[in-house]
């Protein structure tokens, strides 16, 4: 199959699978999204959503947050990982939005990308999820995936998603980064599949007999 039939297939099959994503992290606003995904690097989806409602009971809001201590965040989330890390970066996020920004998540990259704690792919996830901008965010399903199926060389994260970019139209960049999640989850995880299995990549390269040996992200 060539790359641009193999492009096709997978867009289909994923859109097949999953006509409507929906977004993995519990969140009510776009201040709660960016605080579940900051506090998902390193950390499971369904782990975040048990912690979020106590974190949220607490502060819901940037005001609320930055009158708590990076203490009392901490003892919230520290099942989540790399603490009092994120503690910090949440306390600290939440004070600049209020003296930078109004109290309101910007909606631009660059400032996103600014706020402590938050990379460009915690920034791409909150454009594409709390405003509707089209983005690319790349996890490791999605960086594991482009790979398996031949749609990046795989060097690093940075160039996937350049490579997944111009692969796609604009419009499916939403949808599509969610689609890829849920199908690396439930079909082609890890530490199964290796580009053998699972249904796209059986179909996407019918000759191949090796395992895909991912670079990591």
């Amino acid at each position: 199959m060539k790359l641009t039939e193999r492009i096709e297939y997978i867009d289909q099959k994923l859109e097949e699978l999953y006509p409507d994503p929906p977004v993995p992290l519990d969140h009510r606003n776009p201040y709660t999204l960016l605080i579940a995904v900051l506090l998902s690097a390193q950390c499971t989806d369904a782990r975040v959503n048990k912690i979020t409602p106590a974190l949220f009971r607490l502060a819901s809001t940037p005001r609320k947050m930055a009158k708590q201590t990076i203490e009392g965040i901490n003892e919230i989330v520290r099942p989540c990982g790399l603490a009092p890390r994120k503690a910090k970066a949440i306390h600290g996020l939440s004070n600049i939005l209020l003296e930078e920004h109004q109290g309101e998540v910007p909606q631009s990259l660059e400032e996103l990308e600014k706020l402590p704690g938050v990379g460009h792919k915690t920034a791409s996830v909150v454009m594409s999820q709390a405003f509707g901008v089209p983005s690319f965010p790349v996890d490791t399903h999605i960086h594991r995936l482009a790979q398996r199926w031949k749609l990046t060389n795989g060097k690093n994260v940075t160039q996937t998603e350049k490579d997944l970019k111009r692969h796609f139209s604009k419009e499916r960049w939403n949808s599509l980064h969610l689609q890829i999640i849920y199908y690396g989850r439930e079909h082609c995880p890890a530490h199964a599949c290796h580009g053998l299995e699972c249904i796209i990549c059986k179909t996407s390269f019918p000759e191949r007999k090796s395992r895909i040996k991912n670079r990591k992200a």
